[in-house]
């Protein structure tokens, strides 16, 4: 077994079988259509089931592996001069209700989520279920010109949840999905935001997430629609440290001289 497959955490074809199986009995479907997707599966293995079910299979392995990203996390966090706010998880179940409960609770705001179905426990596993939406795209796929409105609904959104103490956790391009013209969010890792720079950091991800696609300078003012500029200026002290993440590709500098620049003119007119 390669080293890259083991900390990925892969199933087993005949274990993914039998998870399979077990969760068309669990729905009382005699067969099912299951189409196992080509993404990155660090922290779960997806199936979308019938075209109407996404399931997402937790395995140990997931666990220790999303144990070692908070680890890595939360020294980041250090070094952008707070406290670590990256929770972690002891078991795939406990991984999978957590999930649940983060999408309950997003939607419970008003936002956009695909529907939460259930948690539960399969022999070693821990099995999370959504309602599957078809057709979507991801944030860096979206067209500015055909969805202009996408970067404000965005910031709204992190900006509702950030009203309600309440963080994402994982904010990044792939994680916000758009469909029939709305965003929806998915996988979030945290709903508590007791500790309130885990909200300068989701600002950060929204704006470093933003920037490749449409600009630093659209990005900031789609941003100022919903934040102020001492909140725009908290989020620079964490650019550096989602920066450094590879899930993220945008250029740092840009976006901090856009908002050195309009907390300059904030104080002008003052």
């Amino acid at each position: 077994m390669s080293v890259r497959r083991f900390v990925r955490g892969r199933i087993e074809w005949d274990d993914l079988e039998h998870l399979v199986r077990s969760i068309a009995d669990r729905y009382d479907r005699e067969t099912v259509r299951a189409e196992f997707l080509d993404a990155d599966n660090w922290l779960s293995t997806p199936v979308v089931i019938d075209d109407d079910l996404f399931v997402k299979i937790i395995s140990q392995q997931n666990t220790l592996v999303h144990a070692f990203f908070t680890t890595g996390r939360n020294l980041g966090a250090f070094s952008s001069g707070t406290e670590g706010f990256f929770e972690s998880f002891q078991s795939p179940a406990e991984m999978a209700h957590h999930e649940l409960e983060s999408t309950h609770a997003i939607r419970e705001l008003g936002l956009n989520a695909p529907e939460p179905i259930e948690a539960f426990e399969l022999g070693d596993y821990g099995v999370v279920v959504f309602e599957y939406l078809p057709d979507f795209t991801t944030l860096d796929a979206f067209d500015p010109a055909a969805n202009s409105d996408i970067p404000r609904q965005l910031f709204a959104s992190l900006a509702t949840l950030h009203g309600a103490k309440m963080a994402h956790g994982d904010l990044r391009a792939e994680n916000v999905l758009i469909f029939e013209g709305a965003l929806y969010f998915i996988d979030a890792t945290s709903v508590d935001a007791s500790n309130s720079a885990i909200q300068s950091y989701d600002l950060a991800c929204g704006l470093a997430a933003l920037e490749p696609l449409i600009g630093p300078r659209a990005t900031v003012d789609a941003a100022a629609d919903a934040y102020s500029v001492q909140s725009l200026l908290r989020a620079v002290d964490f650019l550096d440290f989602v920066a450094i993440r590879p899930d993220h590709d945008f250029v740092a500098g840009a976006l901090k001289s856009e908002i050195e620049k309009r907390a300059t003119d904030s104080q002008r007119n003052a």
